[in-house]
């Protein structure tokens, strides 16, 4: 087990609920295409790193090559079956010296501060001119992020500012993205909100939101390029 490894109880406490979250994420291409613009893998190396149970590998099907690194043992034995994913963690990269392109932290790790150990093996892996990009939730636009700021499972994470200015320190670019979650009917939205905020706070929203099947989310992306 890696030191730097804690158990998302989202993912782990019901991997396939987590697969229709993922699923229902950003359905009109809004996020898809901002990672494109802000670091484009086609025809490059990619490492999706935290990968989970490697959902998303197959949509970077057209880089040169897509490695996905998991800590979980229970995770990385489903992401293997969608691609090469190894063992390993935001501290611990299973990868040379400056052999990727492109790496994306995607709710993964990066929750500042306390984060420089594992932005350094990063950068190290990283060739010069490299980029890594780190997706975290914008706390300031969408639904998502109303119910961010008032969940007493968000509260240790403070209001995001601690988040920003923490990239802001080390020169990273922050790009927000406004998207949403759309769900098969509303049984499902509700469930999938279930993984992420106390069960009470998605009745009252169910309840202020009849019949919705989709919520705004914001999306903050931070880019740190290596320097060459």
């Amino acid at each position: 087990m890696f030191p730097d490894f804690s158990r998302a109880p989202n993912i782990a406490g019901d991997p396939d609920l987590y697969e229709r979250e993922n699923a229902a994420i950003d359905p009109s291409g809004a996020l898809w295409r901002a990672l494109r613009a802000e670091a484009d893998w086609a025809g490059r190396v990619l490492l999706d790193l935290g990968c989970g149970t490697g959902s998303w590998l197959p949509r970077y099907a057209d880089a040169a090559q897509v490695i996905g690194v998991e800590p979980d043992p229970d995770l990385l034995v489903r992401a293997a079956r969608r691609g090469d994913a190894r063992a390993g963690s935001a501290e611990h990269i299973p990868l040379p010296d400056a052999s990727v392109d492109v790496v994306h932290a995607r709710f993964a790790y990066f929750f500042p501060p306390g984060c420089d150990a594992g932005l350094a093996e990063v950068l190290r892996v990283l060739r010069p001119g490299g980029t890594l990009v780190v997706i975290d939730n914008d706390w300031h636009r969408g639904e998502f992020a109303d119910l961010l700021r008032v969940s007493a499972w968000a509260a240790p994470q403070g209001s995001g500012a601690t988040t920003d200015a923490w990239w802001a320190e080390r020169g990273a670019r922050r790009t927000a993205v406004l998207s949403a979650w759309r769900c098969a009917d509303p049984a499902e939205l509700a469930a999938v909100l279930r993984l992420e905020f106390p069960g009470e706070l998605v009745d009252a929203w169910v309840a202020g939101h009849p019949g919705r099947a989709e919520i705004s989310c914001g999306y903050a992306l931070f880019a740190v390029q290596r320097q060459p």
